[in-house]
């Protein structure tokens, strides 16, 4: 019962002391780096595994960012297959901060699309594929310092869930 009470006291304070904060600022000149790993995938040959991820956005204008993203995949399957895909691409944010008045600034929720080149093998290198596709994401970062934070992303990339840890510069 004494975390339940703290709990409440706790987001309470939160929110009482949340007015005192900024919004974020994205601005041209921003730069974050996403490191993290992802899970899920769309079909049968992506949805398994977990992969290693990699992004950059650079602020190009207020609440615009642009930047890169990479992906790596490899998991084993039926009949002795093993599954590997990749995927590396260009991508573009909008950053909903002043948009929806976040009282924080510590917090990042964010928006947008790319285009990438994904390639998928499996059994060896004659059973290769590989396509370019527009992927969309949705994310939140939370910043624990001034530099260093963490971020979700869902999209239709090589990974539906990524996690990992966010750096500001």
């Amino acid at each position: 019962m004494k975390k339940f009470h703290f709990a409440i006291l706790l987001v309470i304070g939160l929110l009482a002391s949340s007015q005192s904060f900024a919004q974020m600022a994205i601005d041209k000149g921003t730069k974050f780096i996403n490191l993290g790993i992802g899970v899920g995938g769309y079909g049968y040959y992506t949805g398994g595994g977990v992969g290693f991820n990699a992004s950059a956005d650079f602020g190009v204008t207020k609440n615009i960012t642009v930047g890169a993203v990479a992906g790596y995949k490899s998991y084993g399957s039926v009949a002795s297959y093993n599954y590997n895909s990749f995927d590396v691409g260009a991508r573009g944010s909008y950053h909903f901060n002043e948009l929806l008045s976040l009282a924080t600034d510590k917090a990042d929720l964010y928006a947008g699309l790319g285009i990438s080149y994904y390639s998928f093998s499996y059994g060896g290198f004659l059973d290769n594929y590989g396509t370019v596709y527009v992927p969309i994401h949705i994310g939140g970062r939370y910043f624990f310092s001034d530099n260093v934070g963490g971020f979700a992303e869902l999209g239709s990339s090589l990974a539906t869930l990524k996690l990992g840890v966010t750096f500001k510069f």
